[in-house]
């Protein structure tokens, strides 16, 4: 992309009044932005490096959004910890730091700069290049998706709570805490809703909860989810004696996971992060869907194809072992 150019640079840097700052790195990067981590690099036009960039969201003294790219990630880093934590910290990049200024914001910001004009995008003549604008969550689709995931991943408890293990299916027909993986809860059971999903703390949207890579002094203006419970998806009846039928598009997802363990996948489609105890937060994603899971516990299923829709998957003797596959090849944060 347009945008590297020394003129284009002098004009971020030159009173650059930083909002807030993302990671973008093979572990940790916007995922509205794509599935992985070369997917959501190709959406600015980097090159996928493995160190990764740092992105500081400004506005210049006119008012101006830039996306400044900087290859310090510690710095960033460093500040995103601090914000987190509700101390100030002067996000100053060293200009020897700066790899592109870019036009424009990947991502919304709900945020500006005081005693400048309002943000709008930077004259064509200073950009040369079309600005960046935040992907469109108005509608169901892959950035909405991910965003519902992401939130499922910031606010488990929350979720998980509105699972009652007693729905999903043992083998024999009884009811317990282990369905087969794969498997959806029975007819009459919980899939919670993304539309309607509630969310922790009454944040509004994934920003305000904790967003996965701002910093305190700016929340991203994402769509907000609030829960409430439904019915499960269709079933279909499987071929395996003692199971119960399973939703066709977790059958396809969990499937297409067990094939990352076996052909790795580009980087970044699968991490690990922290979660409480000795679990891992797993989060993978692929064409048309989002998976959600803990290591000790069950997963949830986002599809393209069920607007809204958010899918429970029992652990049942299969899903543990293919957390754990995938945990062990997951990119992990340094």
């Amino acid at each position: 992309m347009a945008g590297t150019d020394e003129e284009a640079v002098a004009a971020a840097d030159d009173a650059l009044y930083v909002l807030t700052a993302v990671l973008l790195t093979p572990a940790k990067f916007p995922s509205v932005l794509g599935d992985d981590y070369p997917e959501a690099c190709a959406a600015l036009g980097m090159a996928p490096l493995a160190d990764g960039y740092g992105l500081v969201l400004g506005q210049d003294g006119d008012g101006a959004r830039w996306t400044v790219v900087i290859d310090d990630v510690s710095l960033v880093a460093v500040a995103i910890a601090s914000w987190d934590c509700g101390m100030e910290y002067d996000l100053s990049p060293d200009e020897r730091t700066v790899v592109a200024a870019l036009p424009g914001w990947p991502l919304a910001v709900a945020v500006a700069a005081p005693n400048v004009p309002p943000p709008h995008d930077p004259e064509p003549e200073i950009a040369d290049g079309p600005p960046l604008t935040p992907p469109d969550t108005s509608v169901w689709g892959p950035a909405q998706r991910r965003l519902g995931a992401d939130e499922i991943a910031l606010q488990w408890a929350t979720w998980r709570e509105q699972i009652d293990d007693t729905e999903f299916a043992t083998p024999g027909g009884t009811s317990g805490g282990a369905s087969g993986a794969g498997e959806s809860s029975e007819p009459g059971g919980s899939a919670a809703s993304a539309e309607d999903a509630p969310t922790a703390n009454g944040a509004s949207d994934p920003g305000e909860a904790g967003d996965e890579d701002s910093g305190a002094s700016a929340g991203a203006d994402e769509q907000p989810t609030n829960a409430e419970q439904g019915e499960t998806g269709e079933q279909s009846k499987s071929g395996q004696a003692g199971k119960q039928g399973g939703h066709s598009g977790i059958l396809r997802v969990l499937a297409e996971a067990r094939a990352y363990v076996e052909s790795p996948p580009p980087l970044g489609r699968v991490r690990s992060s922290f979660a409480p105890g000795d679990a891992r937060t797993l989060r993978a994603d692929g064409p048309g869907w989002s998976l959600v899971a803990r290591t000790d516990d069950i997963a949830f299923v986002l599809l393209d194809d069920e607007p809204g829709e958010v899918l429970p998957v029992g652990r049942g003797p299969e899903l543990p072992g293919l957390l754990e596959a995938l945990d062990k090849m997951a990119v992990r944060p340094l």
